[in-house]
């Protein structure tokens, strides 16, 4: 087995949003340490664009780090100049989708011909995206189109800077409406979903006898079908059949929603030891695991793709483009995003040869 530390991963950055902060969290991210020691860094994007957001960052603050462009290996797009003339800093508009559109189908073209372990996505807009005749619910289900996979899922993952203790969380639903969760989750979706789970722990992060925690979806799990009934229905007798399938899994659930999260938050906080917290959670809807892990480690969190034949992570932030173009952007979730990226990368190669 290769030595995790001999592999040099390679990663592809793109830069989100031209209009949004991305551009300027990455070049933030990439000034904040001596990556080079650890990675191969590549960015796509539009060339000139990425230029006038350094250039205006520097002109308003003169001190502030950042990487220069010129040092960059970049990707280059090469937008139209009518388009990129189009593009207004804190306005997301149809030239602002089609280009980071551009950029991602770039990366993932670069990234399945062989040339990059992984990409590192920075936030894009979907309001943009549509502006620009593009219809995806987000970055993950057109990753996961150009890689040609049905298999895919979005784990959440944030290291707490106080215990050390590393969350995971993975959702069962991703971007729909509330009342459509209830009609779309089944067990045939949470079976797909936790296989997918076992399988990125092992793969991903080298557990192979995880300890999973799975929530109820009605208040107190439903209170014996007083407050709902999904858990009677479904919910539990599959549980008591992925315990059978999975015997090497512990598998918790189902948790009552309000109390689940109390565990993690003390474990996050060092008042438990980190042994007290499950290696994953599988949250049933977008807002019961992403309000906690946001809650927690909104600026250290990281989305990762997990199903893809590559690795992808992302920071758990959108475009802000309220305060694009400022200089007041915090890349700390950035540079998380590198460092998981990295981390997978290098656990794959180890279980792979």
């Amino acid at each position: 087995m290769r030595e995790m530390h001999a592999y040099c991963p390679r990663l592809l950055l793109t830069l989100g949003d031209p209009a949004g902060i991305g551009p300027e969290v990455v070049l933030k991210a990439l000034a904040a340490q001596d990556w080079m020691q650890q990675v191969a860094i590549a960015i796509v994007g539009d060339r000139t664009l990425l230029q006038q957001t350094y250039d205006n960052l520097h002109k308003q603050h003169p001190d502030l780090t950042l990487a220069d462009p010129a040092q960059l290996n970049l990707v280059d797009i090469a937008s139209p100049a009518v388009q990129r003339s189009q593009v207004v800093t804190g306005q997301g508009n149809a030239a602002s989708g089609a280009i980071s559109f551009r950029s991602m189908e770039v990366a993932i073209a670069h990234t399945l011909a062989g040339q990059f372990d992984g990409i590192v996505t920075a936030p894009i807009a979907k309001s943009a995206w549509k502006a620009a005749g593009q219809i995806y619910p987000g970055q993950t289900e057109l990753l996961a189109e150009g890689a040609g996979v049905e298999r895919f899922g979005m784990l959440f993952v944030a290291r707490s800077p106080h215990s050390h203790w590393t969350l995971r969380t993975l959702l069962a639903t991703t971007h729909i409406p509330l009342r459509q969760v209830p009609d779309i989750l089944s067990p045939a979706l949470m079976t797909l979903k936790l296989e997918l789970l076992i399988e990125s722990l092992a793969r991903d992060f080298g557990i192979t006898q995880p300890r999973i925690a799975i929530p109820g979806l009605n208040p107190h799990s439903g209170e014996q079908g007083q407050l709902g009934e999904e858990e009677q229905t479904w919910l539990e007798p599959w549980l008591v059949e992925m315990r059978s399938r999975f015997p090497q899994i512990h598998l918790d659930g189902p948790i009552p929603p309000d109390t689940l999260w109390v565990r993690p938050g003390q474990v996050w906080y060092g008042s438990l030891p980190p042994g007290k917290g499950h290696d994953a959670y599988l949250a049933l809807y977008h807002d019961q695991g992403l309000i906690p892990v946001k809650m927690l480690g909104f600026d250290r969190a990281v989305n990762t793709t997990i199903g893809l034949p590559f690795v992808r992570t992302s920071p758990d932030h959108g475009t802000a483009f309220d305060i694009a173009g400022q200089g007041i952007a915090d890349a700390t979730s950035m540079q998380a995003a590198i460092e998981v990226a990295i981390a997978l990368v290098n656990q794959r190669a180890a279980v792979t040869e």
